[in-house]
């Protein structure tokens, strides 16, 4: 639940929603599928672990040499690469971030084999990951025990005597995790509460209570009514259906139950704020005290909950939306006692489907992967449990990862090219025509003030609260989750700890933390083809340079800009130059609406506008950064190519990909990112450099008569 992280990637949506079929990601097929006939324990340790070859940051064989860069510059770049690298079975979008992510699997993979054999001299993190990764490719036991691991918590459900025990109810299942995203859509079940720094007191941590509860993507999922919404809709109720027969319902009693659990879904939808709105934090952010918002459901036994959850102490909060909280209250008084009963079933039921025996595991993918991911298969069930060690223990399987890849040079690289970016960033906002020099001020001490972090952590996380059975997967994740949620909830009423991490050193990903003002890059991004050691500097620059400043320009962007240097919600721009930046990144929202993401569907300009932006100052500062490194000599043209051309390209193959249409549609609605091709034509359109470098003429598709800019 963090309203503040900006990433760098689709892969923080995408694992969630299109692949949440198993675990959390996406993946493709590397090796084959385990069966149920693999040794308990074994971890398929006899099945070579194939490391497939790093792709060169920039690839001149995927170059589509028959279209002109001035036409379609991302075909240009990447038409044979989409040509000779069709989307595999088990996932619905392929492009080179699953490349990449492909080695990361194998490097962990190996690592998790390794651990997992039980011999006595592991350490106490190895064993731990091993473990874990034992317990999940146990499948003959997972599948030996059918819905039993379900059935304490579906038997707490069914004793529930009244609406006054139902704050004890959500909050033992949110103590066990049974509110976490792993297996289905964004939502959690009811509502999220956690631990965020307070938006306008940033050194400080303080409870927050979000919207949630949705088992499809969005609230609008709910609420549209074109043909594509209604035949989603069917679709889940079926899937929740076949979930509830699975369980033993009978099919009169699943259909009226899933028909439950989706009525009472969309009551939750019409009171949840659209995505759009919450990109503004001052919608998100409403602080109350504990009595106040307990006011808003009083039906709701808020005292019992937060004594379930094992909540300490505080007397405020911050309420992101309070009218949903008053939806809650509505529910109470209307649903009937069954209503909820049968949504906390489901709740429970999804969220513990990738973890329960094959017939739960394909269920949930025949909805969330291949419906609404694309994917025609689920994937071999060694990479979903790489990823869930990974999503329940990741900063111990990061440890052996970061030791395995992650070398002093290649960080050493990076904060020099982060340097110069920044250093590039500073001439930018210096010299910008429209800003007065009173917020170019305040933007430059935002700017000074933005930290760095590279690869891992400072201070590995300690799991060894953790209890890890080899012959309990179930219990291994609920436990795991429990000891998140806590460590979360401690937090509430101390300083914030400007040295933790949101994403796991193996990660292929970056984000920037709008509230802590700094940049986070874990090592599992900082390979081929983002960061390249055999590169040359202008593919280096039009990669990890741009990704860099993509980044450092979120500080910058329509959400970042409202928070100042030490990550207060505070308004440090004058009224005119506020002005001006609303009136340029219009020119974003206008240009990215009119593309076309797939059929009748359009991408959302306001929604991605964030990102935009960040892609187009990114790229820009990146630029700059070259220029001033290459000084007043410019190298030699290598395969054809200037320096100018090859940090273009080196950005652009970047996002080389396949979509399927129902990757496209789910990304279109639901992500604050573009589509790939956008994210590379979007930016060079608007970029005299770019036409300049290529040589194109005014009026070509690739040079835009009046280009967008902020940064």
């Amino acid at each position: 639940m963090n309203t503040r992280k900006k990433s760098f990637s689709v892969l923080t949506v995408l694992g969630v929603l299109l692949a949440t079929a198993s675990i959390l990601c996406l993946a493709t097929p590397a090796a084959p599928t385990e069966s149920a006939s693999t040794p308990p324990g074994s971890a398929a340790a006899d099945v070579p672990v194939a490391k497939p070859a790093a792709t060169p940051g920039f690839d001149i064989n995927a170059l589509d040499r028959a279209t002109d860069p001035c036409t379609d510059f991302y075909q240009f770049a990447c038409g044979s690469w989409i040509k000779s690298n069709p989307i595999p079975p088990d996932r619905g979008y392929w492009g080179r971030f699953g490349e990449l992510q492909e080695r990361n699997y194998a490097v962990l993979r190996e690592i998790l084999e390794k651990a997992s054999s039980a011999v006595p001299e592991r350490t106490p993190v190895m064993r731990q990951i091993g473990d874990l990764y034992a317990s999940c490719m146990d499948e003959k036991t997972v599948d030996s025990l059918g819905t039993a691991p379900l059935e304490p918590e579906m038997e707490r459900i069914a004793r529930i005597a009244s609406k006054a025990d139902l704050a004890s109810a959500v909050a033992r299942l949110h103590l066990i995790g049974a509110n976490q995203t792993a297996g289905r859509g964004i939502g959690g079940l009811l509502f999220d509460f956690g631990a965020l720094p307070d938006f306008k007191d940033a050194t400080s941590v303080i409870a927050i209570v979000d919207q949630s509860g949705l088992g499809l993507p969005d609230r609008d999922y709910y609420l549209k009514k074109d043909a594509d919404s209604v035949q989603t809709r069917e679709r889940y109720r079926e899937h929740v259906t076949r979930s509830f027969e699975l369980l033993g319902d009978a099919s009169g009693k699943a259909f009226a139950a899933a028909k439950s659990v989706l009525d009472f879904e969309t009551a939750l939808a019409k009171v949840s704020l659209d995505l759009v709105s919450r990109r503004d934090p001052q919608k998100l952010y409403n602080k109350m005290t504990r009595q106040e918002f307990m006011a808003l459901a009083p039906s709701f036994a808020w005292a019992r909950y937060f004594e379930g959850v094992q909540a300490p102490e505080f007397q405020t909060l911050n309420v992101t939306h309070p009218k949903f909280f008053k939806g809650l209250e509505d529910l109470l008084k209307t649903a009937s006692l069954d209503d909820w009963k049968n949504y906390l079933r489901w709740h429970a039921t999804a969220s513990a489907s990738p973890l329960l025996s094959s017939a739960f595991v394909n269920q949930n993918f025949s909805f969330y992967g291949r419906t609404l991911g694309g994917a025609k298969e689920d994937r071999p069930r060694w990479k979903r449990c790489v990823e869930m060690v990974d999503a329940n223990l990741g900063e111990a399987l990061g440890r052996p990862y970061v030791e395995a890849t992650f070398g002093p040079e290649g960080k050493e690289r990076m904060l020099k090219m982060v340097a110069a970016l920044e250093k590039a960033l500073e001439k930018d906002i210096r010299d910008l025509p429209w800003m007065t020099e009173a917020t170019k001020k305040q933007a430059l001490v935002k700017l000074a003030a933005i930290t760095n972090k590279i690869g891992y952590p400072d201070r590995w996380r300690d799991y060894s609260g953790v209890k890890i059975d080899r012959g309990d997967l179930v219990g291994n994740v609920t436990r795991a989750r429990s000891f998140e949620l806590a460590r979360q909830l401690a937090r509430i009423g101390k300083p914030v700890d400007k040295g933790e991490w949101e994403m796991s050193p193996p990660t292929v990903n970056a984000y920037y933390d709008s509230q802590l003002n700094n940049i986070n890059f874990p090592a599992g991004i900082l390979q081929p083809p983002f960061f390249d050691n055999q590169m040359d500097d202008a593919v280096n620059f039009g990669a990890i340079g741009m990704v860099i400043g993509h980044e450092l320009t979120h500080g910058f962007d329509d959400e970042g800009r409202q928070f100042d240097a030490e990550g207060n919600l505070r308004d440090w721009w004058t009224e005119q130059d506020g002005k001006e930046f609303e009136k340029r990144a219009a020119c974003f929202v206008e240009e990215y609406s009119a593309f076309t993401a797939v059929g009748d569907v359009k991408v959302n300009g306001e929604l991605t506008l964030g990102e935009n932006a960040a892609d187009n100052g990114g790229l820009r500062i990146a630029y700059m950064a070259l220029m001033d490194t290459l000084g007043d000599k410019p190298p030699q043209p290598i395969d054809g190519f200037t320096a100018e051309q090859r940090l273009f390209l080196g950005q652009a193959q970047v996002w080389c990909a396949n979509v399927s249409d129902q990757a496209a549609r789910l990304r279109a609605l639901t992500d604050p990112h573009s589509l790939p091709k956008f994210r590379v034509n979007g930016v060079v359109v608007n970029m005299p450099e770019f036409r300049k470098a290529f040589g194109c003429k005014e009026g070509s598709p690739m040079v835009r008569a009046n280009p967008c800019r902020v940064w």
